[in-house]
Parts: structure tokens; sequence; C-alpha cells
């Protein structure tokens, strides 16, 4: 489509870019941005603090946002996986999804489009651009952490190259919108 700008993400996008990781993680994010929350502190503002950071994986240096007509539709952030084998993740919340990082991978850590904007190929292309990314970041691998039940986005990874290689089962929590398995999968490129 020739109205789609992809590009570098800035600080000034950092609360569009909390909206779109909050589609992204089903609930995660809601999660650990109520956990940080002051008292009365929108959980929004919360993420959007949370991504103008700088010098950390989450973090609006690790994003690519998606324009259409100059309007912020989409995002995709990526990042390094270094996995410490030392250090456990207490929070049985998070244990699941902190148990399936891969080592020494590009992690793809979210990735989303407002409803409205979905069905272009703009996933796609931002799946391109990551492994494009990666190879220029010297990884010979990709990965991402996807609910079995989000059935149309693992539809799209298994598409794009990306198989299955592990899975945890999901922590029930009222914020996480989805049950059943966490799934690793894994590109090697």
């Amino acid at each position: 489509m020739s109205d789609v700008r992809i590009r570098p993400a800035t600080k000034e996008d950092c609360g569009t870019i909390a909206a779109l990781y909050r589609i992204s993680s089903d609930g995660v994010a809601d999660y650990i941005w109520t956990q940080s929350a002051g008292p009365g502190e929108d959980i929004l503002e919360v993420g959007r603090k949370h991504y103008e950071r700088e010098g950390l994986a989450f973090s609006y240096e690790n994003c690519v946002v998606v324009e259409i007509a100059g309007q912020v539709v989409g995002m995709l952030v990526a990042f390094p996986m270094q996995v410490d084998p030392s250090e456990t993740q207490s929070d049985p919340v998070l244990a699941p999804y902190s148990k399936l990082e891969e080592d020494n991978s590009y992690y793809i850590c979210g990735m989303a489009l407002f409803p409205a904007f979905r069905g272009r190929g703009v996933g796609k292309q931002l799946l391109a651009l990551a492994e494009q990314h990666a190879r220029e970041k010297g990884f010979s691998k990709l990965s991402l952490i996807v609910f079995e039940q989000n059935t149309g986005a693992k539809r799209l990874y298994e598409r794009s190259g990306y198989r299955e290689v592990a899975r945890e089962p999901v922590y029930p929590h009222p914020l996480i919108h989805h049950t059943g398995d966490a799934v690793l999968m894994v590109k090697e490129i």
C-alpha cells in the first residue's frame, strides 16, 4: 500500500505505542503497568512513561511505528534477547513468559495495529522489517511469544516461517485475556 509509512518511533509516539503495546500484550502490559501505577494513575500513562525511557529494551528506541495518512496506527517493538540463566521470575503471572525467552535471538516483543487498519498486509511488512533488523544486528534467529488462543496472529507467524518450539501454561489472572498456553515461536534466518 502506497499510503503506509514505517518509521523509527520518537518520544512523541510513546502514548500511542503504549496503547498499541497494550493491544499486543493481551493483558500482560495491563498487569505489569498496574503493578507500578501510583494511586489513581492511568495505566496508559504508566505505559507512556515506560516507553519514554532510553537505553532500555522497553523504549521507543526499539520501536518502529506505522503511519497511514499521517496517523500512527501500528507499531513493532523488537530487541536483542540475552537470557541470564541465573535470573528467575518469581511473579507467577509473568513466569511463563520469562521461561519462554529464547537466548541470543532478536525478540519481537510486541506488534499491533489498531483494528480498523488490519488485513492490509502491514503485519507481514513489520515481520520482514524485524528480520532485516535481526540480520543487520548479526542474529541468526528471531523469536516471539504468542497466546495459543490468538489463532490469527499464530497463523500469521506460521505463514511467515516461525515454528513452535516450546509452550508454557498461562497463569490465570483477571487482567490476562487468554488461558491455555503461551507459545514460543522461532524463525531461523
